[in-house]
């Protein structure tokens, strides 16, 4: 029994330290101001001052660098290679001899093909003379029925059975000529392709450099064929590099010789402004997609042919316009709005968006320069809602 007494006593004494210790330390401190440093009230956001600045439209698409000025060499037949001066990566000035080849073959089509033309050119100036011939005599002979119509020696059968004729002799030339012109168009196409094979080739059968540059490609193996299915050779010339791109039509109206573009070639981490050259009018027949060319700035360096780069065309600018980051938008179905600071609170701002690029969207109404809206934690603040301001840009 004493044993339980000295017991209890020590549970109390034990009891009374704590309560003790307890009111020392401020109890459980609702009545004590907090420490320094503690949090204020208020949902913790970064904003952003609202700017004006100028805006444009992005559109990327790939394209490709290539020589500024190239030039393929493409032989029409099949020809044998007797020797060999060069090889894919020599320096060549033109006018090199590059390689030689026996032409005999490729020679004989062409003679053939230019006796084949003087042919159809002389066929369709002999028919033309008859035919214009004929028609003249049924013309006569309308004319000459007509007027023996007027004085009663003829009749009116007879005035139209001439006129008949007469029209069937024109139409029977005109349809005569335009096939002797189709004929005569084949025969200068097979003409002007032989031409264009074989105008970087002398007449001893050297294939000759047209441009000085370096030798990017080259297939000529002496004692070997080579094929007229692929280039026997390419040159790329000494001046500057040339970015090629497809774009749709809806971008084509958009895009001007003169206007600059942005250019990202990946594979040496190399970016630049190129100014656009061209912009076909002309869809590509197979992709229904139109070429637009750029000129590579003089100053830029390490390009190669064959190399890819991305393009990215700014369009439909807007100057002066209320800019803010696209992130600090948020969507409720078709609505877009945002949170304006106000006083320390979280004003639900609904707005209007025009042209959106490079991470920034157009402010069209909702907005106006100098206010502030957040641009982080604006997930979680309802209108009205307390905000604690952690970071400020702009």
């Amino acid at each position: 029994m004493k044993f339980i007494t000295n017991h209890r006593l020590g549970a109390a004494l034990l009891a009374l330290l704590v309560i003790v210790s307890l009111s020392a330390c401020g109890g459980n401190g609702q009545d004590h101001p907090a420490e320094d440093g503690a949090a204020a009230p208020g949902i913790a956001v970064q904003v952003q001052t609202v700017t004006s600045d100028t805006i444009a439209t992005e559109n990327k698409v790939s394209g490709k660098i290539s020589a500024d000025n190239e030039h393929t060499i493409l032989i029409a037949s099949t020809a044998k290679c007797t020797a060999v001066y060069a090889k894919a990566g020599d320096q060549v000035q033109a006018g090199d001899i590059l390689c030689t080849l026996d032409l005999g073959s490729a020679l004989s089509s062409y003679n053939a093909a230019q006796i084949s033309y003087s042919a159809a050119m002389q066929s369709y100036n002999d028919q033309k003379a008859v035919l214009d011939k004929q028609v003249q005599l049924a013309l006569d002979n309308a004319n000459n029925t007509k007027a023996l119509f007027d004085i009663g020696a003829a009749s009116q059968l007879e005035v139209d059975q001439a006129q008949l004729n007469y029209q069937s002799a024109v139409a029977g030339r005109n349809s005569t000529l335009a096939q002797l012109e189709a004929g005569i168009q084949n025969a200068r196409s097979g003409v002007e392709q032989l031409d264009t094979a074989l105008e970087d080739v002398d007449s001893n059968g050297n294939v000759i450099a047209p441009i000085s540059g370096t030798l990017a490609t080259f297939s000529a193996v002496e004692d070997s064929f080579i094929s007229n299915a692929m280039p026997l050779a390419v040159i790329d010339g000494p001046e500057q590099m040339k970015v090629s791109v497809s774009v749709s039509e809806a971008l084509v109206p958009k895009l001007n010789p003169g206007d600059e573009a942005d250019v990202y070639v990946s594979s040496i981490d190399q970016a630049f402004t190129a100014v656009i050259r061209s912009v076909e009018q002309a869809a590509n027949m197979q992709t229904q997609l139109y070429t637009v060319v750029l000129t590579v700035p003089a100053d830029v360096g390490g390009l190669m042919n064959g190399m890819f780069a991305d393009v990215t065309f700014h369009t439909d600018v807007s100057q002066n316009a209320i800019v803010i980051p696209t992130e600090a938008i948020l969507n409720d179905g078709e609505t877009q709005y945002v949170f304006v600071v106000e006083d320390n609170a979280a004003q639900y701002t609904e707005v209007t968006t025009g042209l959106a690029g490079s991470g920034v969207t157009e402010i069209l109404s909702g907005l106006s320069a100098g206010q502030s809206i957040v641009t982080v934690g604006q997930e979680y603040l309802t209108d009205g809602a307390a905000v604690r301001v952690v970071s400020l840009e702009g």
